[in-house]
Parts: C-alpha cells; sequence; structure tokens
C-alpha cells in the first residue's frame, strides 16, 4: 500500500483543486452546472484517483494513474476554453495551463516506469521465431 500523500504529485494536483475552485467561484452563475462543476469534477479526480489507487495492487494503482491522467487533459482544455471565454486572465491561463503540464508529465512518469518494469519482464522474443 502507498502512502499517496507523500507523492509530490497528489501535493501539486491538490492545491491545483484549491487554485479550481477559487478561480471558478468567479464565474457566472449561468455556469454553475456546466464549465464550474466540470472543471471542479476534473481537477478534483486528479488526487481522488490517485488516492483511491493508492489503496490497491499495482495494476490498480497505474489504472487510477491512468484515469487521473485523462482527467488532467480534460481539465487542459477547460482552462483554454475559460480563457476564450474570458473567464480568466491569461495571466491565470498561463499558471493554470504549466500546473497541469508539470502534473501531467509527474503522472507520465509514473506510467513510463510501469511499462518499463513490464518490458523487463517481457522475454525477449526468439529471432528465428520472429523472422516468420
Amino acid at each position: 500500500m502507498r502512502d499517496i500523500n507523500n507523492y509530490k504529485v497528489f501535493t501539486k494536483a491538490h492545491n491545483l483543486v484549491l487554485k479550481i475552485y477559487k478561480i471558478t467561484n468567479r464565474f457566472p452563475k449561468e455556469e454553475i452546472y456546466g464549465l464550474i462543476s466540470q472543471m471542479r469534477r476534473s481537477s478534483y479526480s486528479i488526487p481522488m484517483n490517485l488516492k483511491e489507487g493508492g489503496g490497491g495492487s499495482e495494476l490498480e494503482f497505474f489504472r487510477y494513474v491512468q484515469i487521473a491522467y485523462g482527467s488532467c487533459e480534460e481539465l487542459d482544455y477547460q482552462i483554454l476554453l475559460v480563457k476564450d471565454l474570458d473567464y480568466i486572465s491569461k495571466a491565470e491561463y498561463i499558471e493554470l495551463k504549466d500546473e497541469v503540464r508539470e502534473i501531467r508529465k509527474m503522472l507520465y512518469s509514473i506510467l513510463k516506469k510501469k511499462n518499463e518494469k513490464n518490458n523487463l519482464k517481457k522475454p525477449k522474443a526468439d529471432s528465428k521465431k520472429a523472422e516468420c
């Protein structure tokens, strides 16, 4: 079992959630069931999936990391959309975009380690058999 609270990516994702909540509080009220709800869900899905996956097997953990990665992708687009709708400033856009990019890189690094581990476990194919 992993203590996800000690993962730097978890701390960064949690801080991003807090920032998204503060920023979305300023959005127009007609967005309460639209972008406000979606952005909050996408942002908190990242650390929540890390926590949920941390309590399971290695295979489950990596599956939840993949889900968190997908939530980063969603949030990345939502940030672009709210910038283009003028709900956030260009400076806020750049800051949020950079934070999402950093979290996404960290999640990708975790997934890459899993793939490297799996490749080490696979037996090398016999070159004669591969020539079919």
